[in-house]
C-alpha cells in the first residue's frame, strides 16, 4: 500500500472515531516503577467527584475506572516498591474504602478490542452518495478488513 494510501485510510479511521487517537507505550519498570496494583474504591458518601478528581492529580494512577458494583473506582497504580503503596492508599483513604490487588504478571498484554464478528468500516468515497460515509459492515466484504480495503464488489477501490 502506498503512503498517501496510507495517509488516506487513517485520516477517514480517524474522521469516523475508529481511531482516537496516539499514544506512546512506556514500560513503567523501565522507569523505575515495576510495582503495579489495582485498586478498587468504595466512596464514603458524597465522596464520588472527589476521588475522580484525586485520581487524575495523583501521578502514580495511570487509569481510572467508574465501574459497577459495590466499588465504584477502579485504578492502576505504578510505584517503585511496595511500601510506596501506602502513601497512594492513603490519599484515597479519606474519601472511602480500598482493596488493592498486586499484579503479579500479565500473560495478555493490553490490546486493541476485537469484533466479534468482525466488523469492517466501511469510508470509501466513490462518488457522491456512495460510500461518502463511514458505516460498519459486519464480515469481511465491504471495506477496510485487516488484510485490506476492498470495495462492495471485493476489488480494490
Amino acid at each position: 500500500m502506498s503512503a498517501p494510501a496510507v495517509r488516506e485510510r487513517l485520516a477517514r479511521l480517524e474522521q469516523a472515531g475508529v481511531i482516537r487517537g496516539y499514544r506512546l507505550d512506556i514500560d513503567p519498570a523501565a522507569i523505575g516503577l515495576p510495582v503495579a496494583a489495582w485498586v478498587r474504591i468504595r466512596p464514603g458518601p458524597g465522596q464520588l467527584p472527589e476521588i475522580a478528581e484525586l485520581a487524575g492529580r495523583t501521578p502514580q494512577v495511570s487509569e481510572c475506572h467508574r465501574i459497577s458494583g459495590e466499588d465504584c473506582f477502579l485504578l492502576k497504580v505504578h510505584v517503585a516498591a511496595i511500601e510506596d503503596l501506602a502513601a497512594v492508599f492513603d490519599q484515597f483513604l479519606l474519601h472511602g474504602q480500598t482493596h488493592s490487588s498486586f499484579v503479579v504478571a500479565t500473560p495478555v498484554p493490553p490490546r486493541a478490542p476485537q469484533g466479534h464478528p468482525p466488523v469492517a468500516l466501511e469510508t470509501v468515497s466513490r462518488g457522491p452518495g456512495v460510500g461518502d460515509r463511514p458505516s460498519a459492515v459486519g464480515g469481511e466484504q465491504g471495506g477496510a478488513v485487516a488484510g485490506g480495503e476492498t470495495d462492495a464488489a471485493g476489488g480494490v477501490p
